[in-house]
């Protein structure tokens, strides 16, 4: 119980930085450059990718060390 509300309080605080970090009229150039070529889902893809195999290897890491800790 402890462990899913942690994740329900990471997942609600990222969603609070992403609504923070949206642009207001001064749009930057190279981000609007990125987006009129496309380039802009490449690198969304990639950090999804990477924050995708960091969780997961965080949750393995955790699982071994809660096996050695049991004594298994």
């Amino acid at each position: 119980m402890n462990r899913l509300r942690s994740l329900v309080t990471a997942l609600f605080l990222f969603c609070c930085t992403a609504c923070f970090a949206q642009g207001g009229p001064g749009q930057s150039a190279i981000g609007e450059t990125m987006r009129s070529n496309g380039r802009i889902y490449v690198v969304i893809a990639v950090i999804l990718v990477i924050l995708a195999g960091l969780i997961l290897y965080v949750v393995r890491l955790d699982r071994k060390m809660t096996r050695l800790e049991k004594g298994q």
